[in-house]
């Protein structure tokens, strides 16, 4: 007899991540997804949580909700961070497993990761130091929903899984001149110098530091492909306190590489300047991807490839924006 189709619920579905993931199981076959936007059901409010889970009959969560932004948006606005998704990945956890919810995959972040942890950064390295400070907030409510998902899984045999993806970026991407993450922040200043016929583009940092990005959808294939393992295959790829599994690229480039790079794609012409004033963040950050690798998956977008496609991506959401 036919398996039925599961219920799918992809909390944040129309963040980068969560668009990203129901743009892959859309692709898949997969037809019953279930989406709420912020308005519809507000996921800091337990009550409302709870009835959700309690009337959609859900199968399976992807937990891509949450709230994020770069280096300026976690300094100005700490307990926001830290707040907005304790209560957010708490109520989901919960009312997941109080509905009887079969299985469940948590987005994290690399940021969970020690400031000066060893490179490439493995599994095993969390917590081994300390956090950056720029985002230790949002980081630690991160290390919290690992936790989260660990001890529902140990005290009530959940099948609560998690993964840390790396820096992402591509369609769907928040482009705010102050709050956006590097790959944005940098297409929409190149994009903005290259139409004001500007002769520079002023980049925060010196341009040192290495980091290592991935394309959302090939972050959304990885979810699937993690979600999709069987039991046994998860459970003997990971421990019962070390669950998560880090989504990257396994490639990194500079700051400063980054910049030439998206320069070239969005087509400015101008010269480049570094703000060595300004805070650099973390040193490096890459990711140890070769447990991932060993369950069958890889990335498949050159970061070239990809930021042609995010800033096609941007300037058609300009156009539907002027449209609009």
């Amino acid at each position: 007899m036919d398996h039925p189709e599961p219920r799918i619920y992809v909390a944040g579905h129309r963040g980068l991540v969560g668009s990203a993931i129901v743009r892959v199981l859309r692709a898949r076959g997969h037809t019953q997804l279930v989406t709420r936007t912020h308005a519809e059901l507000e996921l800091t409010d337990q009550p409302a949580v709870r009835a959700f889970f309690r009337s959609e009959r859900i199968d399976q969560v992807y937990l891509a909700a949450a709230r994020v932004g770069g280096i300026h948006a976690n300094n100005t606005y700490p307990a926001q961070f830290i707040y907005d998704n304790l209560m957010v990945q708490t109520n989901v956890v919960h009312e997941a497993w109080r509905a009887g919810v079969k299985r469940l995959l948590f987005l994290g972040s690399s940021c969970i990761y020690p400031r000066l942890a060893r490179q490439p950064i493995r599994e095993e390295f969390l917590m081994e130091g300390a956090l950056e400070p720029t985002n230790e907030p949002y980081a630690v409510a991160k290390i919290a929903g690992i936790k989260l998902c660990e001890s529902y899984n140990r005290q009530y045999g959940t099948d609560f899984r998690s993964v840390m993806p790396t820096n992402l970026y591509g369609p769907g991407d928040n482009y705010h001149p102050q709050n956006s993450h590097v790959v944005p922040a940098l297409v929409r200043r190149f994009h903005d110098a290259k139409a004001n016929g500007a002769e520079e583009v002023v980049i925060w940092g010196s341009g040192k530091p290495m980091r290592e990005f991935l394309y959302v959808d090939d972050m959304a294939a990885a979810s699937v492909h993690v979600m999709n393992l069987a039991p046994e295959v998860y459970a003997a790829s990971t421990e019962p306190m070390h669950s998560h599994i880090n989504v990257g690229s396994g490639v990194d480039v500079s700051i400063s590489e980054l910049a030439h790079l998206v320069r070239e794609v969005v087509g400015f012409e101008g010269r480049i300047v570094f703000d060595a004033g300004k805070p650099d963040g973390t040193p490096r950050k890459l990711l140890d991807v070769s447990k991932l690798r060993a369950l069958g998956w890889s990335a498949t977008t050159p970061l070239r490839d990809g930021l042609h496609q995010a800033y096609a991506a941007f300037l058609a959401a300009q156009v539907a924006e002027v449209a609009a």
